[in-house]
């Protein structure tokens, strides 16, 4: 009685309101511009004093968002004005000195200066150009920061600015000409090189001072006086040429003297993509400049370490780095290839990531990797003592994994930390240089998603799946005992911004059925979060009863489990067809008990459970959250593990609930849409109908950077790209396929659908259609495009997986 009273409640508000019950749902109604659904807070960022936290969100329904703060002591948020906006500091914003009694940051391309116990503000520059990257160094006393590429010193006592590097686009300088610029006798350089002369010119010369007196005293006379105006002039700033190289990651250390930088050779003679843009203001087709396809070659990058004490300038070389030449495992499928690369012993390609400086700038962290991802050296480099191992992480797949990428530094002068995926899970790990000792802070079963180091430098606060793989919880890890405290305690996902001071979190929270929505709390053990936020369902959401997808475990033909979220129709009964949900990215969670990024997807399965469908949503070889043999499960096979996963997952659903074979489906996107072409092209026998939305149908046609980690190199290793691309399966397609792509598709090109659309005409298949949307990229926009799309997939399932029903 109270449920039906509860209900029609509801349908009366609404009704008052001029609004109709969401039920039954359609198509129409789920997909229209999102912000029927309601408005959930984004982007939280702490003031640098910690006294207001600002955030995104749109609780009036506006045309876009705004800003809007609350404070510790005052919960209600308020609109941000816009000189409010203009004077906010953002506190990742700030660089704090060693005792955090000062803090530096740019705004508007200028450096201010400001002290934490006073709040006295200092403008360092006002200039036209733009200065960045401020930071203090030597040993705390002056401000660095970067302008045109150069860095300058500001004095914190004297207020002097001083230019402390010089580099110069072009080729190097000779010394005649630097010493020229500063003002030498005009002429003398032109004159002055007897090697340049003739042996004539040469005599005649020496003769003439030998003979005539005057002539000698007046040549040692202006040689002393441009010795001596030449010991008047200050030390000129060594010029660092650039030559044809880009410039990237200068950094200084603690003391001040020595400077590190990056220079990279751009690659030559890749050639681009473009997408042509059919539908325009002028009427004219145009193309979009687009990206590089896999393949194609990388730049060259050096590390350099400037001393300015000793007026250096050294490259930090590899070539002695243990594994520098070895060859990937992958090469021995190929015999040719094998033979010639041991012949040549070449040293490897390698990249830099910029330095990390020790506190007392004895010590830099330098991260290498290699060319094809296969391997990261993290080195200590010390002036005295070069480069040391601190920890080599290969894989004969490739590196990834949470916190491989800017996820270290330094606790103090001689314990660095970093996380590691070398146990098969991302954990987190320290390094004395002193000792030589490594040392895991984490271990287990489960992945460090983030970490943070605290203010005084005796804990992390870091972010784990360790309760379940599908949520994420912050925790305090104190160093010193490694014993961990849980600090967020709703089910689901906390997105985590701990204030300057690490008194209190604000959070984003999350569960699988309600969006997320902004907390505060203490930084305390079992503190009470208090919701500060409430609009992210609007009440026609809220009129609905959405269902909690249950999160299950699927045994795989291998014995590993695999995560689903699972929706279940109404009235269950054997016979019933049944639907998975590939979601895209690849390396991407969606098994999870926190708010989809899928939300229209989320809304779609709910439709279908309502008509009658099983649907499944797995995290399939290859997604995240689940350790290193999860994630690398594709490597050179896409559609091996990845697609048996949803063949197993459908004999599971037809066990263990009676799902009719004979009527199973599936759907996605990108990934998703590759996936469903390999079910369609080669499990035919599994699944009967399937949509695949914006799909990869060959990786030689896919960008490098993400097709080279799987696949490595289509003219290097062909084996993987024939045996992990849609398109050359497409003979096996027997049930109906539908295939939409977006025409403006700047990721995974329209030429794609193109291709396999040929494809298919050649093998004389007619159970396939392709839906065109001449103004959509990869991730649609328009509310039309997407009813008109997931339309076409709910008329594809009923026709074919009820047919007969």
């Amino acid at each position: 009685m109270r449920y039906t009273f509860l209900i029609f409640s509801l349908v009366f508000s609404l009704s008052s309101m001029g609004q109709t019950p969401l039920a039954p749902l359609t198509v129409d109604k789920i997909m229209r511009d999102p912000k029927w659904m309601g408005s959930s807070p984004s982007g939280l960022q702490w003031s640098a004093d910690g006294r207001s936290l600002i955030f995104s969100w749109n609780p009036a329904n506006a045309v876009a968002d705004s800003l809007y703060s609350i404070s510790p002591s005052d919960k209600k948020p308020v609109r941000v004005t816009d000189d409010q906006r203009n004077l906010f500091v953002p506190a990742p914003s700030v660089t704090y000195n060693r005792e955090r009694t000062a803090y530096v940051f740019t705004r508007n391309g200028d450096v201010f200066y400001v002290e934490v116990k006073s709040g006295k503000q200092r403008q360092v520059t006002q200039t036209v150009d733009n200065e960045s990257g401020a930071a203090f160094s030597f040993e705390g006393k002056a401000v660095v920061y970067s302008r045109l590429q150069n860095l300058y010193a500001w004095d914190l006592q004297s207020g002097e600015t001083r230019q402390l590097t010089n580099f110069r686009a072009g080729d190097s300088p000779s010394t005649g000409a630097a010493t020229a610029v500063r003002g030498a006798a005009a002429g003398g350089a032109a004159r002055s090189s007897d090697a340049a002369a003739s042996q004539q010119e040469a005599w005649l010369k020496k003769d003439q001072l030998e003979q005539l007196e005057v002539l000698k005293q007046r040549k040692d006379k202006k040689e002393a006086t441009d010795a001596a105006n030449k010991a008047a002039r200050p030390k000129e700033l060594r010029a660092i040429a650039l030559e044809d190289r880009i410039l990237q990651s200068v950094s200084i250390d603690a003391t001040g003297r020595y400077i590190s930088y990056i220079l990279t050779r751009p690659a030559t003679g890749n050639k681009t993509t473009i997408v042509p843009n059919y539908v325009t203001e002028t009427g004219f087709t145009t193309d979009i400049p687009a990206r590089t396809k896999v393949g194609t070659t990388s730049g060259v990058s050096s590390l350099y370490i400037f001393d300015r004490i000793a007026d250096t300038v050294f490259q930090l070389k590899t070539d002695s780095i243990d594994g520098m030449r070895d060859i990937p495992a992958y090469v021995n499928d190929y015999p040719k290839l094998l033979e010639e690369m041991k012949k040549k012993n070449a040293v490897r390609i390698v990249s830099f990531l910029s330095p990390v400086w020790s506190p007392d700038g004895s010590t830099a962290m330098v991260d290498i990797r290699s060319d094809d991802n296969k391997d990261r050296w993290l080195m200590s480099w010390t002036p005295d003592d070069s480069l040391r191992l601190i920890d080599r992480q290969h894989d004969d797949a490739w590196i990834g994994g949470p916190g491989m990428f800017g996820s270290q530094g330094w606790i103090d002068g001689e314990t660095c930390w970093f996380q590691s995926e070398k146990t098969g899970y991302s954990h987190l790990y320290t390094y004395n240089k002193r000792t030589g000792k490594t040392t895991a802070l984490t271990s287990g079963s489960f992945e460090v998603q983030q970490a943070k180091l605290s203010n005084d430098r005796h804990s992390f606060y870091i972010s784990t799946n360790e309760v379940h793989p599908g949520e994420q919880q912050l925790y305090k890890l104190t160093i010193a005992t490694l014993a961990r405290q849980r600090l967020t305690p709703m089910t689901g996902a906390s997105q985590v911004s701990i204030s300057p001071d690490e008194k209190q979190l604000a959070y984003l929270y999350s569960n699988a059925t309600t969006p997320w929505e902004l907390y505060l709390q203490e930084n305390k053990v079992a503190a009470n979060p208090v919701r500060v936020t409430d609009k992210a369902l609007s009440t026609e959401f809220r009129s609905y009863q959405w269902k909690d997808p249950e999160v299950v475990g699927i045994p795989a033909a291998d014995g590993k489990m695999i995560y689903a979220r699972l929706y279940k129709p109404a009235n269950a009964k054997p016979g019933m067809p049944a639907v998975f949900f590939v979601h895209g990215a690849g390396y991407l969670q969606n098994a999870h008990k926190w708010w989809s990024s899928y939300f229209r997807e989320y809304m779609f399965n709910n439709l279908l459970a309502d008509n009658g469908y099983y649907v499944l949503d797995i995290d399939y070889r290859g997604s995240a959250g689940y350790g290193r043999d999860w994630r690398t499960g594709i490597y050179r096979f896409m559609g091996g593990k990845d697609l048996s996963d949803h063949v197993d997952a459908s004999a599971w659903l037809v066990k263990k609930y009676g799902v009719d074979p004979a009527r199973i489906g599936l759907y996605g996107g990108s990934y998703g849409g590759f996936i469903t072409l390999m079910g369609m092209f080669n499990a035919p026998g599994t699944f009967s109908a399937g949509a695949a939305l914006r799909p990869v149908t060959d990786w030689a046609q896919y960008n490098h950077q993400y097709t080279s980690n799987i696949l490595n190199e289509p003219f290097r290793d062909s084996i993987a790209y024939r045996k992990s691309s849609p398109w050359y399966y497409a003979g096996g397609l027997k049930g109906d396929l539908l295939i939409c792509h977006g025409m403006v598709d700047v990721n995974v090109h329209y030429q794609d659908a193109v291709k396999l659309t040929q494809r298919l005409i050649e093998l004389g298949k007619d159970n396939w259609e392709l839906a065109s949307y001449p103004m959509e990229d990869h991730g649609f926009v328009e509310p039309s495009s997407w009813t008109d799309e997931y339309k076409r997939i709910f008329k594809l399932f009923e026709r074919v997986l009820k047919k007969g029903q």
